[in-house]
């Protein structure tokens, strides 16, 4: 999980930033990026691609990340620019903004397969970067946990979608639940379930008109 890490710091980078993000499917919320500066050869143990590990695990380990590590930063990008840029652009936009907001300026980023063109500082795209990089997987458990507290601070805001549980993804309950509730204001109108569903909503208000 460091080989990448370990290279570049044998190669004299200090400030080797990891980045990642979470909530790319989900039809609900706001996708979240975390960047990750490592203190060189501080591996931290446990850390792995967050779907791999439980949700006490993830908020385990996401402590010790957050003491150990020489910078972090969390971002995200709300649904409403969702839909204007869409989710690849919200992604990277996030992932920018993560950047920007760390206390330390990297000297070298790595992602997961995720390209950054507008990026100042050099950047390696890795694929499956989250199970082959040490600073990736502790930006994706940080993204990760990160998102799941909003999620279910927005079931507070918006009850009886199940956002705490579902965390906004696209499952049986939650589609049901947009069917009988209606979309809500941190639904993704560009996603194809709720797109088709507003589609119809609109279709049938037009047939109520001609009657």
């Amino acid at each position: 999980m460091d080989r990448f890490e370990r290279k570049l710091w044998d190669e004299g980078y200090q400030r080797v930033c990891g980045l990642d993000e979470a909530g790319r499917g989900p039809l609900a919320g706001a996708v979240f990026a975390a960047a990750v500066i490592l203190k060189p050869y501080d591996i931290i143990e446990g850390v792995k691609d967050s779907k791999q590990l439980t949700h006490q695990m993830r908020l385990r380990l996401a402590e010790t990340i957050k003491k150990r590590a020489l910078a972090y930063a969390v971002a995200q990008v709300d649904a409403e620019e969702i839909d204007r840029i869409n989710i690849l652009e919200a992604s990277r936009l996030a992932m920018l903004k993560a950047i920007q907001a760390l206390k330390e300026k990297p000297d070298f980023i790595l992602t997961d397969a995720m390209k950054l063109p507008t990026c100042s500082v050099e950047v390696l795209d890795i694929i499956k970067g989250d199970q082959l990089s040490c600073s990736i997987a502790s930006a994706s458990i940080l993204a990760k946990t990160s998102r799941d507290h909003y999620m279910e601070e927005m079931a507070k805001t918006y009850p009886g979608y199940g956002f705490e549980r579902h965390k906004g993804y696209p499952t049986q309950v939650h589609v049901q639940q947009i069917k009988s509730l209606g979309v809500c204001p941190i639904h993704r109108t560009s996603f194809k379930p709720i797109k088709d569903l507003l589609n119809t909503q609109l279709h049938l208000e037009w047939e109520d008109h001609d009657d």
